[in-house]
């Protein structure tokens, strides 16, 4: 009574831990003192699962709660940035929050010297040596100088060590002075001019992944605007009657960068941000993705492909005309995110040519943010698959997750389960479930999807049109239910799977089907079918033979019947004389009866061997 008191203040004990948001290491030493206060063996290992459990959990809140502060940064700096006027300010901003947004030991931002071929150190949020803050670099030195040059990002998780950069000793020795090791540096551009480098770095190794290189990307295009409307502004006070006409078609273009902005701040979708910015400018909106597909249209019936004129745009950094339309890259650094299209404005000046560039600007933002709450809901709808087709997890649970993402689990749904490249067919998949409230992850070494409905074979051969075409190659699809329930699922999920498998092994690649589909095979796959059983009846004694004796006898039986029953292929296909072929066939008639190639017996052992094929 005394060990299971114990366990159960153990167990306690991780809950305790985990409402205190306890450390991982924290967590850990539950299981060894568990071990130290004498626990039997059987309640250690319920402890020891119980704590795999709690580290999991911990992992996915801190994996969320830094996504929310990602998020939150990123408005927050939009926000900022939509309001000030004042360069210094601007300045500090930028550099403050892209400290805040990557979470890094140190910000800091460099401007190029005008007329000079040099950039030198503006703004530093974290840094201790006076040495780096008076930091002057020549264009292609050290790692700011070759941004600056280049007009592209570079990273690196050890500086000092790095022989892709111009290292110099002035440099190198106050890079060391203020103790950086890894550094992200991304270009602050108008148009195809740098004018600046922000910066991101840490006193110890550190890897930037490609998301947070363009989420600074991002920022940096935020902050250049900014700075170059606040720039417009001040040269604009003193100027004449041509200059405050040049003033109002800046505040005109900030005001619209401010509305276009706090649309996407408040959750805009893309047609309503496509629609402001054709009211802005007076003309047609055409959004498309990386890919080409049309994400929204506003004002106009052209049928638009920009994707010759995207490319072209991403070269120039400009927004370029193409046959009467203007068409400009949304991108992040140098991520193409997709393209904005103005139409019925062949004449476009200046002015409005600037504004329709900052609205690409905005456009990315809100592709980025809506990428980022796509990518966290295709993650929890995978996980959600997984704990689904697992056989210990409460059903109310998973019932109270799947209404958190809009899935009712029970309403009928089908089960599909996809071959095919799973790099491929899986963002495809989570795109068609968003749109049908309908869950896709990865189970095993398939792609797995649950959809609403009560039409399995249709939703199966849809399925493999749909993700086929994503793929670029043929996907096969089984499908299973309909079924309701957490436990229906996880049934029609075995019932897909056997449907898949006989696909393939009866060659329908590329096709989508149920077990229903399959006919005879299909009812013999049923879930109340005995096939190993019926295989067994079948095949048994060929089976035994081959296994005591190390013979090929089923191997023949199948030659032969895949040759039309014809002894000279058969020998050809099995390499061996034809009189072998013939004394083994001997043996099978000894072995299954001298009636084995009868009409009615031949089609039960041809199935027979159809199916050991299929259940291996």
């Amino acid at each position: 009574m005394t060990d299971r008191a114990d366990a159960v203040e153990h167990l306690l004990e991780l809950l305790d831990l985990l409402a205190e948001d306890a450390s991982s290491e924290r967590l850990a030493r539950v299981l060894p003192a568990a071990r130290a206060a004498g626990v039997a063996d059987t309640d250690l290992d319920r402890i020891g699962r119980a704590t795999q459990w709690a580290l999991k959990i911990r992992r996915t809140l801190t994996a969320h709660r830094r996504r929310e502060a990602e998020l939150e940064a990123l408005f927050d700096t939009a926000s900022d940035l939509a309001g000030v006027r004042d360069p210094d300010a601007v300045l500090r901003s930028i550099v403050r929050r892209a400290r805040q947004l990557l979470g890094a030991d140190i910000a800091y931002l460099s401007m190029n010297a005008p007329g000079e071929n040099s950039t030198y150190m503006r703004v530093t949020d974290g840094s201790i040596s006076p040495l780096f803050q008076q930091l002057k670099l020549g264009m292609g030195e050290g790692l700011g100088g070759l941004v600056a040059q280049t007009a592209q990002p570079y990273v690196t998780a050890d500086y000092p060590t790095d022989d892709r950069f111009n290292h110099t000793t002035t440099i190198d020795t106050a890079v060391r002075d203020e103790g950086l090791v890894a550094i992200l540096g991304v270009p602050l551009k108008l148009g195809s001019r740098v004018i600046g480098v922000l910066y991101a770095a840490n006193r110890s190794p550190r890897q930037f992944p490609p998301e947070e290189v363009a989420l600074l990307s991002s920022l940096a295009d935020h902050a250049a605007i900014a700075l170059d409307t606040a720039h417009l502004l001040e040269e604009t006070r003193t100027a004449g009657e041509t200059i405050r006409a040049h003033n109002e078609a800046m505040r005109r273009a900030e005001d619209a960068h401010d509305r276009l902005t706090d649309l996407v701040l408040r959750g805009a979708d893309v047609p309503e941000v496509a629609a402001a910015v054709a009211k802005v400018l007076d003309g047609g909106i055409v959004v498309h993705d990386h890919e080409g597909v049309e994400l929204a249209r506003i004002g106009t019936a052209q049928t638009l492909a920009p994707r010759a004129a995207a490319n072209a745009s991403r070269a120039s950094g400009r927004a370029i005309p193409q046959d009467g339309t203007w068409v400009c890259a949304v991108l992040a650094g140098r991520e193409l995110l997709g393209s904005i299209a103005l139409t019925d404005r062949p004449d476009l000046g200046d002015a409005d040519r600037r504004l329709f560039e900052r609205a690409s600007v905005v456009t990315a933002l809100l592709l980025l943010l809506r990428r980022t709450v796509a990518e966290a809901e295709n993650k929890v709808r995978g996980e959600l698959i997984t704990d689904l087709l697992a056989a210990n997890v409460d059903p109310v649970a998973l019932r109270a997750r799947a209404r958190r993402v809009g899935v009712d689990l029970d309403a009928e749904h089908v089960v599909l389960v996809a071959d095919g490249p799973r790099d491929r067919i899986l963002p495809a998949a989570a795109h068609l479930v968003s749109s049908s409230r309908g869950l896709a992850g990865v189970h095993g070494e398939h792609v797995v999807l649950v959809l609403p409905g009560a039409d399995p074979a249709g939703a199966a051969r849809d399925v493999a049109r749909v993700l086929g075409k994503a793929a670029g190659l043929p996907v096969t699809v089984g499908s299973g239910g309909p079924a309701p329930g957490p436990a229906g699922v996880a049934a029609a999920h075995a019932e897909a799977v056997r449907c898949l498998r006989a696909l393939l092994v009866l060659d329908r690649r590329g096709s989508g089907g149920t077990l229903a589909d399959l006919g005879f095979v299909g009812v013999l796959l049923g879930d109340r079918a005995d096939v190993s059983g019926y295989v067994r009846a079948t095949l048994g004694p060929l089976l035994d033979y081959d296994a005591s004796r190390g013979t090929e006898l089923v191997r023949t039986v199948t030659a032969y019947f895949a040759c039309g029953q014809n002894l000279s292929r058969a020998k050809d296909e099995l390499h061996v004389h034809v009189n072998t072929v013939v004394q083994r066939l001997d043996r099978v008639a000894s072995l299954l009866g001298e009636d084995w190639q009868s009409p009615e017996r031949v089609l039960e052992v041809q199935l027979a061997l159809r199916l050991l094929k299929i259940i291996g």
